[in-house]
């Protein structure tokens, strides 16, 4: 076996080149690049937009692209586009509207939409001097960003607020330009980092040239310019609620199980073994519709997780409570997602996914991918109360295990129907072929 080389200059090889290279670096099969080849679109244009969207694109991996009907959201019927390979987690979705659909539905609140990133820098001359002139330093920072922010304006956004932070306990000379930003319907990360490398520049510029801060040592070094994807300021809550007795078809079981459902949640809140998986089941639902409208479901992850640790402990982001009868069950969290520009306007599947939520606004988005998270989470808890994760589960698995054996569609077919009755795991799949050759 050959030692692998270190390659400069791949990005710039072809992407049949770079097939060959890999190839022939890991001494992998001739057929491997008519393997990837029969991923790639046949058609030229949307494969051109595919393959743009990444550097060394090689081939296209392919995840399904599914919808989860009955959706009842502040009134309106929806149909959520989804992207995942879960299977279960499509069922989910799609038990939970239809349930809550029956009982008055989902209902979303925007509570705000301001995201935020930070001008990091470090500061070698008189504190007090700094904070005293802050005020005319913001002046010309706000000058200077207008050529970029004035489209934004026209729209209804721009910088909202613009505070100087000192953080001493990270370092004593260590210090931060907070600003607040409103992106309308972008997601806006381009826009807030062109704005915020502008600040610190500057920032720079009129330490520079002002004959208030000493010329014989240089008193700001920016340390980096950067938007943050903790958004505690673009926060949306849904919620579902309906009288116990309509929970389940037994109205004397439905108190016990609404009781068990809100402790259940509860465990989630205070246990943080159980509120790392418990959170996972709510991504579930919000990174499906999250992909499918190209928006950055791995910024929403990091900044929600951040959300759930923000009173020093982490938390459970869902709560349930039963009070005067009353049946609750909601989630609050922060996400930031756009509707314009990014992956959204390119990507064919984006653009349908958008029009099959027929062309939201960023805040009804918000609301939307807040929803899948709440009813995925449901759907979740549900089943762990009930007749357990793994009985459901496994049913959606079983057409996945079955792929892995050499099957006629009759066989599947049979096999499906055996098991319509029965607990599914690989070993019994494979008995049951084993038996039925």
């Amino acid at each position: 076996m050959t030692e692998n080389k270190i390659i400069s200059g791949f990005s710039k090889l072809t992407r049949e080149e770079k097939i060959r290279w890999l190839i022939q670096d890991l001494n992998l099969d001739e057929s491997t690049a008519s393997f990837l080849n029969s991923f790639e679109l046949t058609n030229s244009e949307k494969q051109s937009v595919i393959a743009d969207l990444s550097e060394n694109q090689l081939s296209n991996y392919h995840l399904p692209f599914s919808v989860a009907p009955n959706f009842l959201v502040d009134g309106k019927i929806l149909t959520f586009p989804l992207v995942t390979e879960e299977s279960s987690v499509v069922a989910a979705l799609a038990k939970a509207a239809g349930y809550w659909a029956k009982r008055g539905g989902f209902h979303t609140q925007i509570i705000g939409t301001k995201k935020k990133g930070q001008v990091h820098f470090q500061w070698n001359g008189n504190p007090e001097k700094l904070k005293k002139i802050f005020p005319e330093i913001k002046s010309q920072l706000l000058k200077e960003t207008a050529p970029i922010t004035e489209n934004m304006e026209k729209r209804g956004g721009g910088i909202r607020e613009i505070k100087l932070i000192y953080l001493p306990e990270i370092k004593p000379d260590y210090y931060q330009i907070d600003v607040s930003f409103e992106t309308r319907d972008a997601m806006g990360a381009n826009f807030i980092n062109s704005c915020l490398e502008q600040i610190g520049k500057s920032l720079t510029k009129f330490i520079e040239n002002s004959n208030q801060f000493s010329a014989n040592k240089k008193e700001v070094e920016i340390v980096m310019a950067i938007l943050s994807n903790y958004v505690p300021d673009s926060r949306v809550k849904v919620w579902v609620k309906c009288p116990v007795e309509e929970l389940i078809e037994n109205s004397q079981q439905a108190h016990s199980y609404a009781e068990k459902f809100a402790l259940a949640v509860h465990i989630a809140r205070n246990d943080v073994s159980r509120a790392v998986t418990h959170n996972k089941g709510i991504f579930n639902g919000m990174d499906a519709l999250a992909v499918a409208t190209g928006n950055d479901y791995r910024a929403i992850e990091a900044g929600a997780h951040a959300y759930a640790s923000k009173d020093g402990q982490y938390h459970g982001l869902s709560n349930a409570t039963v009070n005067n009868g009353i049946f609750r069950f909601e989630l609050e969290i922060p996400l930031a997602v756009g509707v314009v520009g990014g992956v959204t306007a390119l990507h064919p599947l984006a653009k349908l996914a958008m029009k099959i939520l027929k062309n939201p606004s960023a805040s009804e988005l918000m609301g939307y991918i807040a929803t899948a998270g709440l009813a995925s989470n449901w759907a979740a808890v549900n089943a762990l109360i009930t007749s357990g994760i793994q009985k459901g589960h496994m049913k959606m698995q079983l057409p996945n295990i079955l792929s892995q054996f050499n099957l006629s569609e009759e066989q599947k077919a049979a096999a499906k129907a055996w098991f319509s009755d029965k607990d599914v795991s690989y070993s019994q799949v494979q008995k049951y072929l084993e038996n039925h050759d």
